[in-house]
């Protein structure tokens, strides 16, 4: 979880019909992720950081159905803490709908709050655009991630035209969630509706008042790829098709010795011998920390936690692996499976095996299912096999 100095409070725009997607049904309420587009959306930001109260816009009449689907992934009540959750009716453009969500906040929030608002319709944003935007904003008044555009963009005249040639290295495409701090967004919010025009964004909003916001810009943060808003029925495939997947493998082997404790997968296995190491010397979990670096892209354990560096001797590999997991789930990974093969004569690990998973799947906080481990024994070869060492891999795949 994140600081900051001001509260912070999330919109979550779901109100439109979705009459683009062609399926009869609200793009949000979409199944993804043992849960709906709505749940994944909102589950992302009750990962990164609190937020004291969540405002969920919805068509008219559309609490119950809203409700239903947030509450399709059972943990998003756990997450929900003491984070108060409102479902506030929309209105027929989006901007009317962001100005009721608005409305309902200042009433209900005094003190200095921070307001993210997001497209619920976009559920693969990543904790890092999170955390970027929310700083950004309390640093510069406002923030929105952008990514670079790849097409040449031009300027069409209402005949068809090109009417001006724009240089692309200055375009960028802007997503969402755009920050801002709740009382400034609120009053230019309250301006632009008295103009009865249409605005593209609530960045356009925020800069077209500077007499309220006091000339501030808005803050670019990095964007991302896979940030995508669903808009049709073909984007929901996003998760398989334009998001990435990697596969990462990670190896270690340790001397065994007596007078040293026997760790595997997190839990400590009596033995005659134990892992001769720096830290605990669990292989399992540095071969599965070595395949979440290396299938992220984020380094190797090695780097992470420099054996000559004191302050690693005698660690404990799960808060290792939690830091590890911290950080490569912070660049917008999820895990898929884990498949493990310690190689060991002794001891036995049949009757340890389950044990053994469960442990890693509760550092990792996912389902048992996505984790296996297996051994094997060397035959009585190499030191392995004549019981003075022990070796473990890990194949693992990542998705975002």
């Amino acid at each position: 979880m994140i600081n900051s100095s001001a509260s912070l409070a999330l919109i979550l725009t779901a109100a439109g019909s979705s009459t683009r997607m062609g399926l009869g049904k609200k793009k949000e309420y979409l199944p993804l992720d043992g849960g709906s587009v709505l749940s994944t959306a909102a589950r992302a930001f009750l990962e990164t950081a609190h937020f004291s109260h969540i405002i969920i816009t919805v068509p008219v009449g559309g609490a119950d159905e809203a409700k239903k689907n947030l509450f399709l992934d059972s943990e998003i009540k756990k997450l929900l803490h003491d984070t108060e959750l409102h479902f506030i009716e929309g209105s027929d453009t989006r901007q009317k709908s962001i100005y009721n969500a608005l409305s309902f906040l200042n009433k209900i929030i005094s003190d200095k709050c921070i307001v993210l608002i997001h497209d619920a319709a976009r559920p693969f944003v990543t904790k890092q655009i999170i955390k970027d935007t929310i700083a950004a904003t309390e640093k510069y008044g406002a923030a929105v991630p952008v990514i670079d555009v790849v097409d040449t963009q031009k300027e069409i005249a209402s005949d068809g035209t090109i009417e001006r040639h724009l240089v692309r290295k200055f375009i960028k495409g802007v997503q969402t969630p755009q920050g801002f701090f709740l009382n400034e967004i609120s009053k230019c919010h309250e301006e632009a509706l008295k103009l009865e025009k249409e605005f593209t964004d609530d960045t356009e909003i925020f800069d077209a008042f500077p007499e309220i916001t006091g000339g501030k810009k808005v803050f670019t943060v990095k964007g991302d790829l896979c940030n995508k808003k669903i808009t049709y029925a073909s984007d929901i495939e996003i998760k398989s098709e334009m998001n990435n997947t990697r596969i990462g493998f990670g190896t270690d082997l340790h001397k065994l010795a007596e007078g040293r404790k026997f760790f595997l997968g997190g839990i400590e296995i009596p033995a005659e011998k134990g892992e001769v190491a720096h830290s605990d010397g669990d292989v399992l979990l540095h071969a599965i920390s070595d395949a979440l670096l290396g299938a992220s892209g984020l380094g190797d354990i090695g780097s992470y936690f420099p054996p000559e560096d004191d302050k690693w001797k005698d660690a404990d590999s799960k808060m290792l692996l939690k830091k590890i997991w911290s950080d490569v789930k912070n660049h917008g990974w999820k895990i898929n499976n884990l498949d493990c093969v310690v190689e060991t004569e002794k001891p036995k690990f049949l009757p340890w095996r389950q044990k053994v998973i469960d442990s890693i799947a509760g550092v990792l906080e996912i389902e048992s299912d996505r984790v296996f481990v297996k051994a094997k024994t060397n035959e009585k070869l190499d030191a392995v096999g004549e019981g003075n060492a022990i070796k473990a891999y890990c194949v693992c795949m990542l998705f975002k």
